[in-house]
């Protein structure tokens, strides 16, 4: 059996690869969300058999309505002899094929020449999408759709990100969106309302980005209706692409003489019946659309024999002044998505492309050699910028005709880690099959001939000047403007088959384009390495030079200057356009990826010392404090250019423990975030005192925390600013978090009316899925608390726990909250809002202050006490304490007499070299072992203290801690939720220095160790 290489083009074609169907769930009804059916008459709400909501409805011929499931499950089991009758009321069918649909027994066709017309228009849909291309346009070379679909991953929603983004970098946005939000749909169920969706949908708008899987998505729905399978509530689908409607845009149509145009046999259709019959109208491709949608224009058509504008026709249709009871459903990438008004669209939905699972998943199908496809799928989640590619099916299929060549014909030869090197090998590739199979060469001859050098010289040209325009499909007229002969370009699409393409649309015009738009980037950035290698001349200036001035210009500073300025350009463009352009062009000027152009590069590139000049540029730009998608992709361009110098060193500062947020540079912050975001863990639990307790910090790391399943952020110093940027994270369609924990931060009321912003957006777009939110010791008052439930009250919301202790609610905002947490309609489990009271409103921590007092029978003859027992040194001389069973006999030790309860706040200074710990009071006071040290054993935590260092102990293990050393200490503990964390005190503030996050068992006491010369001061 042939291998199933399945690519899917970013185009809306009929002739998309596709990979292995996966055996995953496909129904709709996951996570209990029931979906009704729409549009259905009264009569026809109840099955007469399972008295639920009819699915795929039928009567029989006394009238009498069913599931066509549980009637033929009846038949089946009651009359085997094929004698039917109804289970209602008896009447006997002569055939079972005598049932009817809710269609044909009301508004469908009765008249038997219509109704024929019909099946003709079923035959015809089903022989256009039963089977779809693999591989290339050969004879053979099709397949069965159903043999290859896979359920892909729809979602109601659509990420507001992925309009102003590069599609690789949303990407790697949703790399680490770990939770889908909602639940799936069938492609199948597009139209289906939700429970808690009112009245019928209409218009559906689905994104998704180039290769993610949208035509296959409408291929299979009208598979699926025209074999009868699924929505056979709709009498007529019309499916019609914007790339065929593009031929026909200067011309004059009514709806009846379009439909004609693409559809023949709907001569026989009279207009009038257009009106009578329900209908849906699948536009494919938006954003492959050369009609210019006006929806502001006054000119509307609402009779299908109106002529006018393609454009006009669509946008009468779309808006429903023209046959206001069709269906209509468009397909787009995202950035061209907005050219549909939101007023106009009853549901958006988003093509997610493949999880992490179905990654794998296609590679085990794909390499039947399992120790081959776990080698590549191990090579594959090692490069991270290949990974995130492979949420793209048509990449998946890229990556594995690279790898499975490379593995099969140069075994021991390293598979490629960057993309340039994959799209390069994939050129390669290509040009071996085209040597073989076309030219009749052998495996050991050149790959590049004249040829084939000028066709992919042309087919770059094409490339880069259509990107330039944002073109992604090509028109006869496209290539003449571009000086590509046609002739030429038909010849190259025979025998590209597999980077560039060619189809017969209507009347047989040509239609051309790349199998995916990251082709046309790679081949475009190869086009401006080759102009510039040949001539000197830089295609990315606006004014180029001439070619007698770029003899003289193409030296090493001419070269620098050229990547310099490509760097400049792909920052400049606000939504990263250029961004993996940029990529492939700085991996193109390595010297190893040119050798494996030799034949089509005929000069050798860039120096070793040009190389350099730009990874210190792109470093520099890093500097710059860029956006965080601009700077991940100044990251990816270090990888492309083999750098990884900058995320190593912070990466070997992590690993060590020697990391100090203190003295990061702007650029080693922004590998930092980087480093989050890339890795392959999942980022469950983001605890922000890990690396730093400030506002600033806070900012820097603002991506990661988005990335997070839980925030931790308390005591962080965070104020009404952090707000105003978490709201934004809240209100995003990538929001991970589900808890967050804000306690004692300077939030007060301001900050909370800012939260509530985010809330309010995130909950209205079933986006934020946060269960958890912690606002304890945040000085909110009932001005403050009153935002949050005003915000809660709009949006019913999932939150189950909500935390507003140490506060200042006021009697009647606790009471309200109270109430709803009882009510069924909010899910508020947990509801935490005592202490309470004017005192918690001081800003800081210092507002759990609690007054130590030494427990003199445990202290340690060692130690000395004075000034009223408010200090403690290690002394010269032995103290004549009496003995007690509470004492420390052999280590410098003591305990403070009143054991902790709720949150508690202390400050000492210190001398020499002293432990300040917190211990259960069983702790051991009288062995030599080193165990009954503080911080030596399980029970007992310590902050080592000494003129050169601080560190943390507990259970024997020590942390060092990268800081500068303060002579005054803090200590904050919350013993229910098992917060321990250290602070020194410097003018005044506090600088966190290290938490345990823990669960106390037993009440805690405050504890010191003093070494010979050495003193401790309570505050």
């Amino acid at each position: 059996e042939p291998p199933e290489p399945s690519c899917l083009s970013m185009k809306s074609d009929w002739s998309m690869r596709k990979p292995p169907e996966f055996s995953e769930s496909g129904p709709s009804d996951t996570k209990g969300r029931k979906r009704s059916a729409v549009g259905e008459e009264d009569q026809l709400s109840c099955c007469s058999l399972c008295q639920d909501v009819l699915k795929d409805p039928v009567s029989t011929s006394c009238g009498h309505w069913f599931c066509r499931q549980c009637i033929t499950s009846y038949w089946d089991q009651s009359a085997p002899s094929g004698l039917s009758s109804c289970p209602q009321c008896g009447n006997r069918s002569r055939t079972r094929s005598g049932l009817q649909t809710a269609n044909q027994s009301s508004s469908g066709p009765a008249d038997v020449g219509l109704q024929k017309v019909l099946e003709e228009h079923r035959l015809s849909l089903r022989s256009r999408c039963e089977r779809v291309t693999e591989g290339s346009d050969e004879p053979g070379s099709r397949t069965l759709l159903n043999r290859i679909y896979t359920e892909l991953y729809i979602t109601e929603g659509q990420s507001e990100e992925v309009n102003t983004q590069h599609e690789v970098e949303w990407l790697e946005t949703a790399s680490k969106t770990k939770r889908l939000h909602g639940a799936p749909i069938r492609c199948q169920d597009i139209f289906k309302a939700l429970p808690e969706q009112h009245g019928a949908i209409r218009v559906v708008l689905t994104n998704g980005v180039a290769g993610a899987g949208k035509t296959f998505s409408v291929l299979k729905f009208t598979l699926d209706w025209a074999e009868g399978l699924e929505n056979q509530d709709v009498h007529v689908v019309l499916l019609l692409s914007f790339r065929e409607l593009n031929l026909i845009r200067d011309e004059q149509h009514s709806l009846l003489t379009l439909l004609r145009v693409f559809y023949p046999t709907f001569q026989k259709i009279p207009a009038e019946k257009l009106a009578v019959w329900k209908l849906l109208f699948i536009f494919d491709g938006l954003d492959e659309s050369r009609l210019s949608l006006d929806f502001s224009s006054s000119q509307l058509l609402s009779e299908v024999t109106q002529r006018s504008s393609v454009q006009v026709l669509l946008t009468s249709l779309i808006k429903g002044n023209l046959l206001p009871s069709a269906l209509v459903w468009i397909t787009s990438r995202p950035a061209a998505a907005n050219q549909i008004p939101p007023e106009c669209v009853g549901m958006v939905t988003e093509v997610r492309g493949f999880t992490d699972p179905q990654k794998e998943e296609y590679f085990r199908k794909r390499f039947s050699d399992e120790e081959q496809a776990s080698k590549i799928t191990s090579h594959i989640k090692g490069a991270q910028s290949l990974h995130v590619m492979c949420r793209i099916p048509v990449f998946c299929w890229i990556a594995a005709t690279v790898l499975e060549d490379i593995l099969k014909t140069r075994e021991g030869e390293e598979l490629p880690k960057t993309l340039t090197e994959m799209y390069i090998h994939y050129l390669v590739v290509q040009t071996k099959v085209k040597k073989i199979k076309y030219d009749g060469g052998a495996e050991a001859d050149p790959h590049w001939s004249p040829e084939s050098r000028k066709m992919i010289e042309s087919l770059g040209k094409l490339a880069f000047d259509q990107l330039e325009k944002g073109n992604l499909i090509f028109y006869e007229s496209d290539l003449t403007e571009c000086g590509i002969d046609v002739r030429a370009a038909s010849v190259h699409s025979g025998v590209f088959t597999q980077i560039f393409k060619e189809e017969r649309g209507l009347y047989q015009d040509k239609v051309f384009f790349f199998v995916h738009l990251s082709v046309q980037e790679f081949l475009a950035a190869l086009h401006v390495h080759l102009t510039f290698s040949k001539s000197g001349v830089n295609l990315l200036e606006e004014q180029q030079t001439t070619s007698q001035e770029s003899k003289t210009r193409k030296s090493e500073s001419a070269e620098i200057l050229f990547y310099q300025s490509a760097v400049d350009k792909a920052l400049q463009s606000p939504n990263g356009h250029r961004d993996l352009f940029l990529r492939f062009l700085l991996g193109l000027s390595l010297q190893t990826n040119q050798t494996l152009l030799r034949g089509l590069l005929t000069q050798t590139g860039s120096s070793s010392q040009t190389n350099q000049k730009t990874i210190q540029y792109i470093k520099e730009k890093i500097s710059e404090n860029q956006s965080t998608e601009k700077s991940i992709n100044l990251f990816h361009c270090l990888n492309e250019l083999n750098d990884v110098s900058l995320v190593e060193e912070i990466k070997q500062s992590l690993s060590s423990g020697s990391l100090s947020a203190e003295s990061l540079s702007p650029a080693q912050w922004s590998a930092l975030v980087f480093i989050l975001l890339s890795s392959d863990q999942d980022l469950d639990v983001f605890d922000l005192k890990k690396y730093s307790n400030s506002e600033e910090a806070f900012l820097k790391l603002l991506p990661v925390v988005k990335a997070s399943n839980k925030a931790i952020l308390s005591g962080c110093n965070l104020a009404e600013k952090s707000c105003e940027a978490l709201s934004l994270v809240l209100g995003s369609h990538f929001c991970n978090l589900t808890e967050l924990d804000l306690s004692n931060n300077d939030v007060e009321d301001s900050g909370v009316k800012q939260l509530c912003l985010g809330l309010n957006d995130g909950l209205k777009n079933a986006h934020c899925e946060l269960e958890t939110l912690r606002l304890s010791g945040c000085q909110i008052t009932d001005e403050g608390c009153g935002s949050l439930v005003l915000a809660l009250d709009e949006n019913l919301t999932r939150l189950k726990k909500l935390d507003l202790s140490y506060n200042h609610l006021g009697e009647g905002r606790r009471a309200s909250l109270t109430s709803r947490r009882d009510d069924p309609n909010w899910s508020l489990e947990i509801l935490e809002v005592e202490p309470a009271g004017q005192r918690w409103l001081t800003p800081g921590l210092r507002k759990y202050s609690h007054q130590l007092t030494i427990d003199a029978d445990t202290v340690s003859r060692k130690l000395k006490l004075s000034h009223n027992n408010q200090m403690v040194a290690h002394g010269e001389e032995l103290q004549t304490y009496t003995d007690h069973p509470d004492r420390f006999d052999v280590k410098p030790q003591l305990l403070c007499k009143t054991g902790l309860t709720g949150r508690c706040y202390w400050e000492v200074e210190w001398k020499g070299r002293v432990d300040v710990s917190v211990s259960y009071g069983g702790v051991n006071r009288k062995r030599e072992s080193l165990g009954c040290m503080f911080g030596q054993n399980d029970h007992s935590w310590s902050l080592r203290c000494s003129d050169s260092s601080f560190s943390v102990w507990h259970n024997n293990k020590k942390e060092p801690i990268i800081s500068s050393v303060s002579h005054r200490v803090a200590v904050y503990v919350d013993c229910p939720a098992g917060i321990l964390s250290f602070y020194k005190v410097s003018s005044d503030s506090l600088i966190h220095l290290h938490t345990f996050n823990t669960t106390f068992t037993e009440t805690l006491y405050p504890g010191f160790m003093l070494k010979p010369a050495s003193s401790v001061c309570l505050h």
